[in-house]
């Protein structure tokens, strides 16, 4: 089967305008607004990334986890849901945890949590020691309320995101 080029574009918002619309005559609440608020733009938008980088993090560890699965299972990664949060996670293997957390609609926290260190962020280059804090991707609001996700003010691509800290996790819970 032929894919089109109308399949390869996301539609998720054409379906939640279509809901919106339909909840609208049924409720009679008219909100010609909401679509423009940067708030919900945001918030909309975080979770959205948040549940991609779950994705590509559950795929990647299921692969690390697979071509392990042979060694010692006591090495295999592990991703857990935070509790009582919209879609925090974090990863764990061998007393450290990798934490992916919204802390507000516009800025989501990566760090590690080690039991003999505290926390840490992931390094950024062969030199760059890492530091006891949480790396931090923001969120910039542009024309025509596209989301732009940044680290250190530069755009980001979740993919390379994901391999950046996976790796990270791996060489540092690494027995």
């Amino acid at each position: 089967m032929e894919h089109t080029q109308y399949e390869k574009i996301a539609t998720d918002w054409i379906e939640s305008l279509a809901m919106d619309e339909i909840n609208m005559e049924e409720s009679g609440v008219i909100n010609f607004h909401e679509h423009l608020n940067p708030e919900r733009i945001l918030e909309e938008s975080s979770i959205e990334f948040m549940n991609n980088i779950r994705e590509f993090f559950e795929i990647y560890v299921s692969k690390f986890n697979e071509y392990r699965a042979g060694k010692d299972n006591r090495n295999s990664i592990k991703i857990f849901k935070i509790s009582n949060t919209v879609n925090d996670f974090m990863l764990f293997r061998n007393a450290l945890k990798l934490v992916v957390a919204r802390r507000s609609n516009d800025v989501i926290t990566i760090g590690f949590l080690s039991n003999a260190g505290g926390l840490f962020s992931a390094r950024l280059g062969s030199d760059a020691p890492s530091i006891n804090t949480v790396h931090e991707i923001q969120a910039q609001v542009g024309a025509f309320g596209e989301v732009q996700w940044r680290f250190r003010g530069e755009s980001i691509k979740q993919e390379a995101l994901v391999r950046h800290y996976l790796t990270e996790f791996i060489k540092h819970s690494a027995r």
